[in-house]
């Protein structure tokens, strides 16, 4: 089999899910009244993903996905379709700034490994068939962190919490060779935990762990997924603080995690946060090695329609590569335009204008 490198991320990039079309929230809405039929929803979400890919490809975006058109929340509908785990809806939902999210959460059942069955796969060879040639099909997955947050791990099936890593470890690892058997070559893994790390309060997570031992299993965690991954699978990771309707749900710069994640996760490129004054500043960017991973700067927001100043962002760039060398870096939007299938407070048209916004830039900056 021949091996093609993917030179990803790339300088125009973005996070993954895109906002839901109305038609897409109704065979929703009449998939759970019983109204029309799985496979019926499914004709629909194929039919959108088909008209989204088309319009990655035409605004020049060389990266593409679904769209996350098949879930309804970035990291549940993962999670819960691995053995051992189980989607469930707790008395609350997670507090974001201002609003609390819907709430749906998992809760593990029993020993946790890959389901070689999960359906996620299927919906990336269909991608995949749907893109072709024409760009490179990028899937997303939640971080084998997210399984850290609290609430999730049952203490009476995995009393350590070295044994619940282990076995996530394992899970993940035969995830990711399943994706690259399913031809996946850009893979990327959706990290709230991580960021979470850098709050000044831990946000949805307590434990009677000090805040560096937590950092370090973080990082030993992901970095034992990752050990052996096929040489031209890209993979990288998205620090996110948290994305819900247009609202955050910490603020915190990468400091604190900066000498061990920035300079140490075995990842191809970093999708960081830098839309606002809450992610802070680029020196922790210093601690990424010269010879290591593209740094992919959100500087970019999907939190609202508003076309960013093309001046500012250049100089924003410019500022970056103070610390990390220009051919280093890429530009993103902070996030994706729909994390849950609610999306966030902006239309369709200036999601795409945004899009085609940091296509145009890329080209200004990089050529």
């Amino acid at each position: 089999m021949t091996k093609t490198l993917v030179k990803a991320p790339f300088k125009a990039d973005h996070v993954g899910s895109l906002l839901r079309p109305d038609n897409l929230h109704q065979a929703r809405k009449d998939f759970k009244e019983g109204k029309i039929t799985a496979l019926e929803l499914r004709e629909v979400e194929t039919q959108e993903i088909k008209r989204i890919v088309d319009k990655q490809i035409e605004i020049g975006l060389r990266a593409v996905t679904d769209g996350e058109f098949r879930r309804r929340f970035w990291h549940t509908d993962f999670m819960e379709h691995l053995n051992g785990v189980e989607g469930y809806m707790p008395e609350n939902g997670y507090k974001f700034v201002g609003v609390e999210t819907e709430a749906y959460d998992v809760r593990v059942t029993g020993k946790i490994s890959f389901n070689p069955d999960h359906p996620h796969l299927n919906d990336f060879i269909e991608l995949k068939e749907i893109v072709g040639d024409r760009a490179v099909a990028k899937m997303t997955i939640p971080s084998p962190n997210q399984f850290f947050n609290a609430g999730i791990r049952n203490e009476e099936i995995y009393p350590d919490i070295e044994d619940f890593a282990k076995d996530i470890i394992q899970a993940y690892r035969d995830a990711i060779l399943a994706f690259y058997d399913a031809g996946c070559r850009y893979l990327q893994l959706d990290d709230v935990y991580i960021a979470g790390l850098c709050a000044p309060e831990l946000p949805f997570a307590k434990s009677d762990l000090e805040r560096d031992k937590l950092i370090d299993l973080a990082l030993r965690v992901v970095n034992g997924v990752l050990d052996g991954k096929p040489e031209d699978l890209t993979v990288t990771t998205h620090l996110c603080r948290g994305n819900y309707q247009s609202t955050h749900a910490f603020e915190g710069p990468y400091d604190r995690i900066a000498p061990n994640f920035l300079a140490k996760e075995k990842v191809d490129g970093f999708f960081l946060e830098y839309d606002d004054e809450r992610s802070g500043g680029f020196k922790p960017l210093e601690h990424i090695p010269a010879d290591g991973a593209q740094v992919v700067l959100g500087v970019f927001t999907s939190k609202s329609g508003e076309i960013e100043d093309k001046e500012s962002i250049k100089a924003r760039v410019e500022e970056a590569s103070k610390y990390v060398a220009l051919d280093q870096l890429c530009i993103s939007p902070q996030c994706g335009f729909a994390s849950t299938h609610h999306g966030n407070i902006l239309t369709e048209e200036e999601q795409w204008a945004k899009l085609k916004f940091i296509v145009d830039v890329s080209k200004e900056i990089w050529g």
